[in-house]
C-alpha cells in the first residue's frame, strides 16, 4: 500500500474518471492480507486447483532450508517490509476434478464429501496427485501420481477420502517444513479458497495437523486483502487494529485424532510419497 498513491487512472478509460492507485499487491499477499495475518507466526492456506501457504515471520527475511520461498508478505505505506515463508502446492482441488472428469466416480466437487463420508477412514489407501510431480516442499519433477494400499476391499470411497486427505497431507508437508524455518509452532490455520466449502477436507486438515482451522465469513480474501491495502492506504480504515476487529471467523474445526492416529497416517503417506519418486526421467 502506498503512503499516498501511485498515480491515477486514465479519464478515458473504462472508470471514464482519473481513481487514484494505492495499492498492488500479489494474489497471495492480498490473501494475508484479506486473513488479517498481521503477527509473526500466522499463517494461511488457500486452496483452489493447488494449495498456497505463507506464514509470517515478521519484519526480518527467514531464508528457507527446507524448500520454500522467502518472499515480500506486504508494506503498509511508509512502515517497514514484513516477510513471508511461501509454499505452492501443485495438485489439491484439482485432484477432485480428476475424480470426476478421468476416474468419473464422482458427479461434482461436492459430491466428493458426501462420498468420502461414507467411509470412517482410508481403509489404507493413500492417493499421491504427483501429476506434474511434486511442489514444495519436495521440488521434485520426476514424481508422478499414484494410488497406493488397495485391496478387494477399497471402494470409490476410500479413493474419495484418500483424495481428501491428500490436499491435507500435502498442507501438513509444507507446514512443517515451515515450523522447521521459523522455529514457530502453528497455533491455528486460517483457511480460504473454493476447496474451503468441503467441511469435510476441513476437519480431516485440523485432524491431520493437530491445531485449529479457521474459515471466514468472507472467503474471497484475496479481493478482499486488496481492498483493506487501498482502503489503508486512503484512510477508509484507520489501521490493522480496524482490519482485525472487522474480520469473522465462520466455522472453526477442532483436531478429534489422537496423536497415535495422526502419526500412523503421516507414516502412510510418507511411505506412499516415497513410491512415486523417480518415475520420469530427463
Amino acid at each position: 500500500a502506498h503512503p499516498t498513491h501511485y498515480g491515477h487512472t486514465s479519464p478515458d478509460g473504462p472508470f471514464a474518471a482519473a481513481v487514484p492507485i494505492t495499492a498492488a499487491v500479489g494474489d497471495q499477499q492480498a490473501a494475508m492480507i484479506g486473513q488479517v495475518c498481521f503477527e509473526p507466526g500466522q499463517a494461511k492456506n488457500t486452496y483452489g486447483t493447488g494449495n498456497f501457504l505463507l506464514l509470517n515471520t515478521g519484519t526480518t527475511p527467514v531464508r528457507s532450508t527446507n524448500g520454500l520461498l522467502t518472499t515480500v508478505c506486504y508494506q503498509l505505506g511508509d512502515q517497514s517490509p514484513v516477510y513471508a515463508l511461501e509454499g505452492s502446492i501443485a495438485v489439491t482441488g484439482s485432484a477432485v476434478q480428476w475424480l470426476r472428469d478421468q476416474l468419473g466416480i464422482i458427479s461434482g466437487a461436492a459430491h466428493s464429501e458426501s462420498l468420502a463420508a461414507e467411509v470412517a477412514d482410508n481403509g489404507g489407501v493413500y492417493f499421491v496427485p504427483a501429476f506434474s510431480g511434486l511442489f514444495a516442499p519436495h521440488w521434485r519433477s520426476d514424481a508422478r501420481g499414484a494410488i497406493v494400499g488397495l485391496t478387494r476391499y477399497a471402494t470409490n470411497a476410500h479413493i474419495a477420502r484418500a483424495t481428501l486427505e491428500a490436499i491435507c497431507y500435502q498442507t501438513r508437508d509444507v507446514i512443517d517444513a515451515m515450523t522447521d524455518d521459523s522455529g514457530v509452532a502453528l497455533q491455528v490455520l486460517r483457511v480460504d479458497g473454493g476447496v474451503t466449502a468441503n467441511n469435510l477436507c476441513m476437519q480431516i486438515q485440523a485432524d491431520i495437523l493437530g491445531v485449529p482451522v479457521s474459515r471466514p465469513v468472507i472467503t474471497e480474501t484475496t479481493a478482499l486483502g486488496a481492498a483493506y491495502a487501498a482502503g489503508l492506504a486512503t484512510g477508509y480504515w484507520h489501521d490493522t487494529d480496524e482490519l482485525r476487529r472487522h474480520w469473522r471467523e465462520d466455522t472453526r474445526w477442532q483436531p478429534t485424532w489422537t496423536e497415535h492416529q495422526r502419526a500412523h497416517g503421516y507414516r502412510g503417506w510418507t511411505k506412499a510419497l516415497g513410491r512415486t519418486l523417480d518415475w520420469a526421467t530427463p
